[in-house]
């Protein structure tokens, strides 16, 4: 059975040292910021939009907002309590079942894996704005040798190098608000020449301000999803932390605001700015940043040159996206070893407190992206997202079965939860909700397949592989270790560090 404790280090050899606590408050705080701030919001928003109407875009992202809510506060509650760098996925083992952690894990090493190589692909189509007679194969090997050399430096490296990528977005964001805001009180042009009242008819305009339905609200839904994917960093990054029992919660707690203010407030501002019927906005993809809606919202103020400094923020974000990828992977490999769920060579850690191996073989899988030489960047990019787009949300799923045992167990055991660092919001609400919605998000992103007069298969397996292959790996190592789930009152809840 799994070990009750899990540690940093481990003696088993000469070359398996410990892993370094260098992030800082700071860094906490921009990883929780940056890992839901990517091209979800720059480039996507605007599809949201035109799907739902600027009504339904703005519930969507505010219930999936709430459920993100609910998930980071559930995280920082047990990351806060038994910070490792396992996160999750030791919290399934601990909390669930050996089995479910096993499966937790791998499934997040691969879900980031294969990430880093849609951000790879999708750092070619965004260099293709500027350098379209260049091979995007080599954009791709500067960028993963980026990507490799900064994580390879320290957890202070990572944490720094993220600080200044999250600080980029977040500059981005808060100008739009600010630019947007003055167009829609008529202080600067380029807003409805009514003014405020101009620009508020945009939320009455033709089925606004919910078009499309429930359909599309669930749609919808499930763009936002994704959008938030990453917010869960801060699990990983816990077992870096100087002081985790404070970083930790500090940077949960701006979970909230960041979504308000991030999110909500520009998906607000394009709604009011720009007609869900524009046709520009139907037609976001990385392949044309000038359909972002942020650089829609931009040139209509007449800031000359918007797409091009849109074009080089959403490149920021792709690079975010893929350093943080690669050090939540690593470090997710580099756990599964610790715990003897992967091969003991992969929890080798170099002197700089880096999982090398484990970096090596996570590098070796972003490689993916050099299939473009293969096939076209498009057929690449989509390939590889739907082959990682489901893990994520089970992920999620396995945080929130998680926290609501752990709390169960708390109570059965008689342990005081006050004792803790961190409360979580809401228990046993927010765990629940969470996990319904997510449940209802991940079992619906391809529902439409099953509707048609003929059932699209290779939709619905690109989908929904993810399922299946999360449950193979879970029964398979259950019933070949012979694991049972873990009883409420013979848990460990002990917060070793």
């Amino acid at each position: 059975m799994i070990a009750t404790d899990f540690p940093l280090s481990m003696s088993a050899d000469s070359q398996v040292s410990s892993l370094r606590r260098g992030l800082k408050a700071r860094h906490m705080s921009m990883i929780a910021i940056g890992g839901s701030i990517g091209t979800g919001l720059f480039v996507a928003s605007g599809a949201t939009i035109s799907q739902a109407g600027p009504g339904g875009a703005l519930l969507a992202y505010c219930v999936i907002g709430l459920m993100v809510y609910f998930l980071m506060t559930s995280l920082g509650e047990m990351a806060s309590h038994l910070p490792v760098s396992g996160s999750f996925a030791t919290y399934g083992a601990k909390y669930v079942d050996e089995g479910f952690g096993f499966a937790l894990g791998w499934n997040y090493w691969y879900n980031w894996a294969v990430t880093i190589a849609v951000d790879l692909v999708a750092a070619q189509l965004v260099m293709a704005y500027w350098f379209p007679g260049v091979n995007g194969l080599l954009w791709s090997a500067i960028f993963l040798a980026l990507m490799f050399g900064l994580n390879s430096l320290s957890s202070k490296g990572f944490g720094e190098s993220e600080f200044w990528f999250a600080a980029i977005k977040v500059v981005t964001v808060l100008v739009f608000i600010g630019v947007g805001l003055l167009m829609v009180f008529g202080i600067l042009t380029g807003g409805a020449p009514d003014g405020l009242w101009g620009n508020i008819a945009n939320f009455t305009a033709g089925d606004a301000p919910f078009a499309g339905g429930f359909a599309a609200l669930i749609g919808v839904a499930m763009i936002v999803g994704f959008s938030f994917q990453g917010t869960e960093l801060i699990g990983i990054a816990a077992g870096e932390s100087e002081n985790p029992a404070q970083n930790v919660p500090r940077a949960v707690r701006k979970v909230f605001w960041r979504i308000l203010l991030f999110y909500v407030f520009s998906i607000l501002i394009i709604g009011l700015l720009i007609p869900y019927t524009d046709p520009q906005l139907l037609r976001n993809d990385l392949g044309d940043i000038s359909v972002s809606p942020f650089t829609l919202v931009f040139e209509h103020a007449g800031l000359l040159g918007a797409a091009a400094v849109m074009n080089a923020v959403v490149l920021t974000s792709v690079l975010s996206a893929g350093n943080s990828g690669m050090y939540a992977s690593t470090r997710m490999l580099y756990a599964l070893a610790q715990q003897n769920m992967a091969p003991k060579i992969f929890a080798r850690v170099n002197a700089r407190g880096v999982p090398i191996m484990a970096l090596i073989a996570t590098t070796v899988i972003a490689a993916l992206c050099f299939f473009t030489n293969v096939f076209s960047p498009e057929s690449v990019y989509i390939w590889l997202l739907n082959l990682s787009g489901m893990c994520g949300f089970i992920a999620w799923l396995g945080i929130a079965i998680s926290h609501y045992r752990f709390r169960r167990a708390c109570e059965v055991q008689g342990f005081d939860t006050h004792q803790l660092p961190y409360r979580a919001a809401a228990f046993p609400i927010g765990p629940i909700f969470a996990f319904a919605l997510c449940l209802i998000i991940t079992l619906g992103q391809n529902y439409q397949a099953f509707l048609a007069e003929t059932i699209d298969w290779t939709g619905v397996i690109a989908t929904y592989i993810g399922i299946p292959l999360f449950l193979a790996i879970w029964w398979g190592y259950k019933l070949g270790k012979g694991t049972r789930f873990i009883q409420l009152q013979d848990m460990d809840i002990s917060g070793a560090r």
